[in-house]
């Protein structure tokens, strides 16, 4: 028995199971970091674990800062950092809004 098509025979696809972003979704929408994990499995298809890691380092890393979100908390914590050294310094006073100080609205 040939095994071309097992998978689509069975009626299974083992190939979602093992890619985060391709399952079902709620809504029958893509998953948000779906377009990135699919050029990262793209990228290393048919290289070797040891090759991909190398050429597909750049499609892995964009796909980790899509789940992760580490560069953009990095750089929030970098730019609250500074505003609160500003405040320290008398060169930068916070808006009202951003302080709790605003008028009840009606």
């Amino acid at each position: 028995m040939p095994f071309w098509g097992l998978q689509k025979q069975l009626g299974i696809d083992v190939d979602s199971w093992l890619l985060r972003q391709s399952m079902p979704q709620p809504y029958g929408q893509a998953g948000v970091c779906h377009a990135f994990e699919r050029e990262w499995v793209e990228c290393g298809h048919g290289l070797g674990q040891i090759r991909a890691r190398r050429e597909c380092q750049l499609e892995y890393e964009d796909f980790m800062e899509c789940m992760n979100r580490t560069k953009m908390a990095q750089r929030l914590r970098i730019i609250l950092e500074q505003r609160d050294k500003m405040i320290k310094q008398g060169k930068y006073t916070p808006p009202d809004y951003h302080m709790g100080k605003e008028k009840p609205r009606p």
